[in-house]
């Protein structure tokens, strides 16, 4: 009994019209607005993209003490503004003459660009690889991450490791917020709170990924016999299964943290001080 459902015999199809797939004639069954969910998404990560890179490229307007905002910090170029005991290491002289924050700003970007589930986002929202459970993707043919350019997303693990000492690096910038625009310890302002919310989505966010968890946990036949490493493992498996929730945070909380230092160094207001 025919179902309308068996295997193509066109010649040439490919991907998910191949003679071996189910001959659907519909693109998907679905009646849902399936597309909100891909289309917000390319919206939210193209609107990091525009931001980011202008602020990047910008080189300006990304200290007021104390703060350094967390696109330019550390700051590894002879040309970085003055930090009084901030993030200054020059390690790149006179003859950088782009923006500091692209020397910096690579690491995180990896980290998240390689991250699992920014990988399923842009696969997704950009290249529609499927855009959605149960909708085919336009392309010919799937060939996964086994070559390049795809296959360098394994390196995830390693960016891992930088962005552990970037966040190192923006908790020190966290501590550093309290003090004032003298640079004198025991003040509090509104740009502390900014950063102190910045920094724990950051490491919220670092370690709920799944290097980190394979780190604590992986590789152990018997968790009987490691339970510090049990215990640890299953925090970050609680983290982890927020890891889509922390990612999208820690991007807006990231921005906003520049955004405020922008406002400052621009002299659009003044920092509100608590104490």
């Amino acid at each position: 009994m025919a179902t309308g459902t068996e295997p193509s015999s066109a010649t040439g199809a490919t991907g998910v019209h191949s003679a071996a797939r189910a001959a659907i004639p519909a693109r998907h069954l679905r009646t849902d607005r399936w597309w909100l969910a891909p289309a917000g998404t390319a919206a939210g990560l193209l609107a990091f993209i525009v931001y980011s890179t202008w602020r990047a490229f910008a080189n300006a307007d990304y200290y007021h003490a104390p703060y350094v905002s967390p696109f330019y910090s550390p700051c590894l170029a002879e040309n970085c503004e003055t930090m009084r005991g901030g993030p200054n290491w020059e390690i790149f002289g006179s003859w950088w003459g782009l923006s500091p924050a692209l020397l910096i700003l690579i690491f995180p970007l990896g980290f998240r660009l390689t991250c699992y589930y920014y990988r399923k986002a842009y696969y997704r929202g950009f290249w529609a690889s499927p855009p959605a459970c149960a909708v085919a993707e336009p392309h010919k043919k799937y060939t996964g991450e086994t070559r390049f350019p795809l296959i360098l997303q394994n390196i995830h693990r390693y960016f891992f490791y930088f962005a552990v000492l970037v966040a190192g690096v923006l908790t020190y910038d966290t501590a550093l917020t309290f003090r004032d625009e003298h640079y004198h310890w025991g003040h509090m302002g509104l740009g502390s709170l900014v950063f102190l919310v910045n920094i724990v989505l950051i490491w919220a966010y670092t370690v709920s990924c799944h290097s980190c968890r394979h780190i604590v946990g992986g590789r152990l036949r018997h968790f009987s016999k490691h339970p510090v490493r049990y215990r640890l493992w299953g925090w970050v498996g609680k983290l982890n299964e927020r890891h889509m929730l922390l990612a999208w945070s820690s991007l807006i909380s990231v921005a906003l943290a520049d955004f405020y230092v922008f406002l400052l160094a621009s002299g659009a207001f003044e920092d509100p001080r608590f104490f």
